[in-house]
């Protein structure tokens, strides 16, 4: 499989008083990549970070500002968040099954990843087209809990989605986000998933960096195995 390990702390989970020395903390720990989460409380409950944060953290880091915009109108957020120094933009299926060609195209015209998210209800099929498609995503999130809350557990049927995925695109950069940590990322590697979102089970640990090589570790062992 020649999609390389990622591994994504979810800042939603750091010290928010101190988001730029949590950002070298967890590069320092071996991070790949920083999971932002932009939630708008209409798409989601919960009301999180916008482009200002980022735009705020870009001036501290050079790091791949990993964004997932639990958002009902994404297309509002492609310029800000270009601006502010966004490197990928994952924007969910559900919100945009009318306008999703001319999202992808204004989000790689900005230099930014286009990726496609879809919530766990939400069946696998409704990607293919945007996988597929003349302007296709890089990149798929399967959600492994319902988007909005950070803390909640990971649901192992969600896997199946996984295994489905990489059978049928090989390269494709497949991430999961939820209730990831020591105790289920061997589920996921096993599936094909090798982009990592990690929350609390990163932040919350003694030594963050030996679960980030864990996870790093089971990624790598599983497409070895495959």
């Amino acid at each position: 499989m020649g999609v390389a390990a990622k591994i994504a702390p979810s800042m939603l989970s750091s010290d928010f008083a101190n988001l730029a020395s949590e950002a070298e903390r967890m590069l320092k720990f071996g991070a790949d990549w920083l999971h932002m989460d932009i939630m708008d409380g209409h798409f989601v409950p919960n009301l999180t970070l916008g482009a200002p944060v980022i735009q705020s953290l870009r001036k501290h880091t050079e790091a791949y500002l990993d964004c997932h915009l639990m958002v009902t109108n994404p297309l509002d957020y492609v310029e800000p968040l270009s601006k502010a120094g966004a490197s990928g933009f994952t924007f969910h299926v559900e919100v945009s099954k009318e306008n999703w060609q001319e999202l992808v195209q204004r989000i790689k015209s900005k230099g930014m990843k286009p990726g496609v998210a879809l919530k766990p209800g939400t069946p696998i099929e409704d990607v293919y087209p945007l996988v597929e498609g003349e302007n296709p995503v890089e990149m798929v999130l399967v959600m492994t809990v319902e988007p909005g809350f950070g803390g909640q557990k990971f649901m192992p049927e969600m896997m199946e989605k996984v295994r489905t995925l990489r059978e049928r695109y090989p390269s494709l950069d497949i991430e999961v986000d939820g209730g990831l940590g020591p105790s289920t990322i061997n589920a996921a590697a096993s599936a094909g998933a090798n982009c990592i979102v990690a929350g609390s089970s990163v932040f919350g640990a003694s030594d963050p960096s030996a679960v980030i090589s864990l996870l790093r570790s089971s990624v790598e062992e599983s497409q070895h195995e495959s």
